[in-house]
């Protein structure tokens, strides 16, 4: 497997793609998300992934097992599994963070412009559901 390197606060931010895999190795997984204006993640459940998130641009809520709590830039929360979560643009502006998923949760490279590409795209949602 080779190494990976890049400037992840700058790729974070010049990301307009709903999710983008950058990277997928044997036991993790990096993705950019930017989450549209007064949009969301929408409430999810891994199983057998932790997920860690780390914002860097924008402001929202996020939402764990019905509780809220304001997310901003430099703000880290982590997943574990079977945390049912959701993480939603409260402003005008995108929403820019990383996620570090452990295991893997989407097929590497995959690119979803949207929300709606994301949830249309089931092959994706599949491979995110093994065990």
């Amino acid at each position: 497997m080779t190494p990976y390197h890049v400037q992840i606060v700058e790729e974070t931010i010049n990301n307009n793609e709903f999710r983008r895999v950058l990277f997928t190795g044997k036991k993790s997984q990096v993705v950019v998300m930017s989450i549209a204006p007064h949009s969301e993640v929408g409430e999810e459940i891994h199983h057998h992934v932790e997920q860690t998130f780390c914002f860097v641009e924008g402001n929202g809520i996020a939402v764990l097992n019905h509780v809220e709590y304001e997310v901003s830039s430099g703000d880290l929360v982590v997943v574990p599994p079977e945390t049912k979560h959701n993480f939603i643009n409260t402003t005008d502006a995108p929403l820019k963070l990383y996620t570090v998923y452990a295991p893997a949760n989407h097929i590497d490279g995959r690119v979803h412009h949207t929300i709606e590409d994301a949830l249309a795209d089931e092959e994706d949602e599949a491979f995110g559901d093994k065990a």
